[in-house]
């Protein structure tokens, strides 16, 4: 059963890389096209997918960082609010 433990692995990480290279918008693909991607990622198993991984895939998909004023540490986001601890959707009412 160990034996096949490596095969797996392969073939997980070729797949997650496959579903993330299809998910990611052709214009966050870097250096190649979306499609020599996905070629690539089917060809080489492994080394396609970490070349996706390594070189593929856009860089920082979290989001933008909130800015803060030279001098203090940066801001958290504002957690999302309720309708009712909104003060603009209870003007509404």
């Amino acid at each position: 059963m160990l034996r096949y433990l490596p095969v797996i692995v392969v073939i997980g990480v070729t797949i997650y890389a496959l579903i993330e290279c299809i998910q990611t918008p052709e214009d966050e693909v870097r250096n190649l096209p979306k499609v020599f991607w996905i070629i690539l990622i089917l060809l080489f198993d492994i080394i396609g997918s970490i070349a996706w991984f390594v070189a593929g895939r856009a860089q920082g998909r979290a989001g933008p960082v909130p800015r803060s004023r030279p001098g203090q540490p940066p801001r958290a986001p504002r957690p999302p609010r309720g309708p009712d601890d909104d003060p603009d959707f209870l003007r509404k009412l």
